[in-house]
């Protein structure tokens, strides 16, 4: 907490500026940006959350370990791109990018509401999931742990900006990566070692161990079958397809971070701790649900550090987990707060306002989203439920705008936002926790709504942007972005043969390691004992 709190005090003496308070002078060194952008991927639901649903549901939901290459893979398309126009046309907020190259102010709004949402719903996941370790720690109530958590986070979000949320976050990273490999060691030892627990497993129900066929034609359940997983990976793609990540790419001093992040940093070593400890934690943990009194999934962690780790190391893997809720909140609060001082404030309200009022506005904001997020947190358990499951696939409608601004996609105007829009829709509608209809169209055979909001989301862009083509004076400031990007961004022979190698090779991982195709795992492979 000294370190959270003297990064917030330092930021709010470094940054003078509107755009060194909301993308750090565009400064973010190359360690820094690799730390902090792998922590913001990776939140507390890493942390907690997916060792649980292991537990819960089997190997078939591991393979959704797969996200530390999908979350990133969206940065590969996009990130050096949008660096690229943030630099030669100022942009500061992905609103700017979106109204400029669309034309229209539609898509700034559009904008500014899936942030305001992502933030809030995001963040209240993360701080009421902190509270609630918080207090099997302590004692405290969940509520006042949650406060008090909060608190610390809204300071130096609020006083210190961007720069601050980078400096913390990456301490946060290593703190998360640590904490869930330190936690899957010790399960492991205390269970008996790689053989027992391999042989255990191998004697679990075959439900916990096989992807339970490609497709089922059904509404209202979660079954993670071949296309579920599939579809489940689009909606953790939004990640960094966010309004947040927009801004973590204008922030960089220059796009040699982005390949470090995206290969090393989240592939790699958060590969290295997801695939083996909280897989550990998972199975391990249904090894020994009885004999820990694990009835539910969200037991599962906390049962594992009372039971398994020792006094220092119980210490330790707490203090990672609490890292890992807050190294989330805190970026999505601090960019949604810049977006709605930005895009709302300054934009309609005071365009005239200076350096000092953009940010004291959006620290104004920031205390806002936070007290938004915390009431949704504590109003309603269900609602938390619902809400957080929405901020990832409404990342991933983004594709829609994104494709176009990075790709020069045939989408204009009115077709972006009506496909948006449209996407948004969709994804309310066959999400089962927040469907009106949800035994008729939540996860319609068994497609995450992530992956049915950006079909309908692209068809119907691609739909009306055919009936309603944008003015010539649009279509002319496209074409000079589009242009200049093809330039600067051209790839040399060797890139060339590179990516039509990928043409192939990227959609068959996504057909066979986490598609369709990964029920041949079920019988044709092994992995050092596991089935």
């Amino acid at each position: 907490w000294v370190y959270c709190i003297y990064w917030g005090v330092r930021g709010a003496i470094v940054s003078k500026t509107a755009s060194g308070y909301m993308i750090a002078g565009r400064q973010l060194p190359m360690w820094l940006f690799i730390l902090a952008a792998t922590a913001t991927s990776f939140s507390g639901w890493t942390f907690i959350g997916h060792p649980g649903l292991i537990w819960r549901d089997g190997l078939a939901y591991a393979f959704a370990s797969f996200y530390v290459l999908t979350i990133p893979i969206t940065g590969t398309f996009f990130a050096k791109r949008q660096w690229l126009l943030g630099k030669r046309y100022g942009f500061i907020t992905p609103g700017d990018m979106y109204s400029y190259y669309y034309g229209t102010e539609s898509m700034r709004w559009l904008v500014v509401i899936v942030a305001f949402l992502y933030s809030s719903f995001y963040s209240a996941v993360q701080l009421i999931a902190s509270g609630a370790l918080f207090n099997v720690v302590t004692g405290v109530p969940v509520i006042t742990g949650s406060l008090l958590l909060a608190g610390i986070v809204v300071f130096y979000v609020a006083a210190g900006g961007l720069r601050s949320i980078a400096w913390v976050d990456a301490l946060q990273c290593i703190l998360l990566v640590l904490g869930i490999i330190s936690l899957g060691m010790l399960t492991l030892n205390a269970i008996g070692g790689w053989e027992f627990l391999s042989a255990k497993v191998n004697a679990l129900d075959p439900k916990y161990l096989e992807i339970p066929g490609v497709i089922q034609f059904t509404a209202g359940q979660t079954i993670w079958t071949g296309v579920m997983i599939l579809t489940y990976m689009f909606s953790l793609m939004g990640i960094q397809a966010s309004p947040a990540f927009t801004m973590w790419s204008f922030s960089n001093r220059n796009p040699r971070p982005f390949p470090w992040q995206q290969a090393i940093a989240s592939t790699f070593f958060v590969g290295f701790a997801l695939f083996f400890f909280t897989a550990i934690q998972g199975m391990g943990g249904r090894v020994v649900a009885a004999d820990l009194g694990i009835t539910s999934d969200r037991d599962l962690v906390p049962h594992l550090i009372e039971h398994y780790a020792p006094g220092f190391w119980a210490a330790f893997i707490v203090i990672g987990a609490l890292a890992a809720m807050q190294s989330t909140a805190a970026p999505y609060i601090g960019t949604g707060s810049t977006i709605l001082a930005r895009d709302v404030y300054f934009r309609y309200a005071r365009p005239s306002a200076g350096h000092n009022e953009q940010i004291w506005t959006s620290r104004i904001f920031a205390v806002l989203i936070t007290a938004v997020a915390l009431w949704i947190s504590i109003k309603s358990q269900a609602a938390l439920v619902m809400l957080g499951g929405l901020a990832t696939a409404f990342g991933t409608l983004m594709y829609v705008g994104l494709l176009g601004v990075c790709y020069g996609w045939p989408i204009k105007g009115v077709g972006a936002v009506v496909g948006l829009l449209a996407g948004i829709l969709t994804v309310i509608v066959t999400d089962t926790n927040t469907s009106p209809w949800p035994k008729t169209f939540g996860f319609l055979w068994t497609i995450h709504s992530a992956g049915w909001g950006l079909i309908v989301g692209l068809v119907v862009a691609l739909i009306f942007s055919k009936l309603f083509p944008d003015s010539p004076e649009i279509e002319a400031r496209r074409k000079e972005m589009r242009d200049w990007l093809a330039q600067i961004d051209r790839p040399t022979e060797q890139q060339r043969k590179w990516r039509k190698a990928m043409w192939v090779i990227v959609p068959a991982w996504y057909f066979f390691g986490i598609g369709p195709g990964a029920v041949l795992g079920n019988h044709a492979f092994s992995f050092m004992g596991f089935p």
